[in-house]
């Protein structure tokens, strides 16, 4: 049978969409989500979440029948006593297969303490697609959302070959968030809202979602600037209540900064500013936040007078902002409310009152489709 390995495979065969670097391992080729040019600016808990590949699809054209995928994975969130699982998901036109493995590296929490872990090591594992439609077709490999993932190799059934890739073609949609756009909740890779949303807008997803560590960093600003976008959405504000990392006084100009790093090379592109969903005890309280006994997100007792913000503060900052550059020119910029993706009303989908569940996600996406990807689409055609 066909056998290719990832690490010699060029673009003329396979894509990784959405991974911008790769880590040359002796495992495989491992994914990560910012280009090499930012590893000595990333810090640690960063690097982390862009190992992880949420929204990263491999992309090829074959005749096969049958696709093995073998890979080494490494689960971050596994507990004692439940099953190894990792999903991948083979996507053909709008019909998606599920396949699981059940064996790879996991990470081991310390009871003991909260920072400790230990990295139990496990073999490769594989998945094989199969019973798909005779004849050349198009294929995207949703990769985990919530697992490390080094890439080894692509077997076909015998007699079959990859075919040259065709050229993307879909419009580019390069969007960053928070955990709540890396939605490592969901239960598999293509139910991160985001990836509802593309896979309804049939538009192609680079998502920059990274769980704890959206503070408008410039080197993302950058990167987002250097890759090719038809649409850039950018939701912030969360993850700086929860670390209280900063201040109104930082917040604004960071905001602005972010945008026109952007638009040194995109000047026309069209942004969308989306502020954050709901989170009860942030809504009228700074951060940081902080989990309970319970496992629910709670803020601690804090005053504004030092220049902390609560998320009304953040949604009207966040409004302000592009209110005031559509007057200086920047007919491109618009606004979006979180609270349109997800409010009060949906709370029983918000288990430990910051994250939603799958349900939670696969409805933002929905959403944010009808609500904006959707009108977007229709205005250019």
């Amino acid at each position: 049978m066909p056998s290719y390995q990832f690490s010699s495979l060029n673009e003329t065969q396979c894509r990784i969409h959405g991974a911008l670097d790769f880590d040359e391992l002796p495992e495989g080729l491992g994914i990560r989500r910012l280009p090499a040019w930012t590893r000595s600016q990333v810090p640690e808990g960063l690097a982390v979440m862009a190992r992880m590949p949420a929204g990263v699809r491999v992309q090829i054209e074959t005749d096969a029948t049958e696709i093995e995928l073998e890979a080494l994975t490494t689960s971050l969130r596994w507990a004692e006593g439940t099953t190894l699982n990792v999903p991948f998901q083979l996507q053909i036109d709008q019909t998606l297969q599920t396949q699981r493995m059940t064996r790879g590296n996991l990470i081991k929490p310390n009871p003991s303490n909260p920072t400790g872990f230990e990295i139990v090591r496990g073999e490769p594992d594989s998945v094989k697609f199969t019973n798909l439609p005779e004849g050349a077709k198009y294929c995207e490999i949703w990769l985990p959302h919530n697992a490390y993932v080094a890439l080894r190799s692509i077997t076909l059934n015998e007699g079959k070959s990859l075919l040259p890739l065709r050229a993307e073609t879909r419009k580019r949609w390069i969007h960053y968030g928070s955990s709540i756009s890396h939605c490592m909740e969901a239960k598999v890779p293509s139910e991160i809202w985001p990836a509802v949303a593309a896979r309804h807008a049939n538009v192609c997803l680079t998502n920059l979602g990274v769980g704890g560590q959206c503070h408008l960093d410039q080197f993302v600003a950058r990167t987002m600037r250097e890759q090719e976008a038809d649409l850039i959405s950018i939701k912030v504000g969360i993850n700086i209540i929860n670390m209280n990392s900063m201040k109104e006084r930082v917040f604004t100009p960071a905001l602005h900064g972010f945008l026109d790093t952007i638009r040194e090379h995109k000047p026309t592109t069209p942004i969308l500013l989306i502020s954050p969903i709901y989170c009860p005890s942030a809504e009228t309280t700074p951060g940081p936040t902080i989990p309970d006994e319970n496992g629910k997100f709670q803020t601690k007792a804090r005053t504004v007078a030092d220049g902390s913000m609560s998320l009304t503060r953040v949604r009207e900052i966040i409004e302000e902002v592009v209110s005031i550059r559509n007057r200086e020119g920047d007919q491109n910029l618009s606004y979006l409310s979180g609270l349109e993706l997800f409010d009060e009303t949906d709370r029983d989908d918000l288990p430990d009152d910051l994250h939603p569940n799958p349900a939670g996600y696969i409805r933002m996406g929905e959403r944010f489709n009808a609500k904006f990807l959707q009108p977007f689409l229709d205005n250019r055609d």
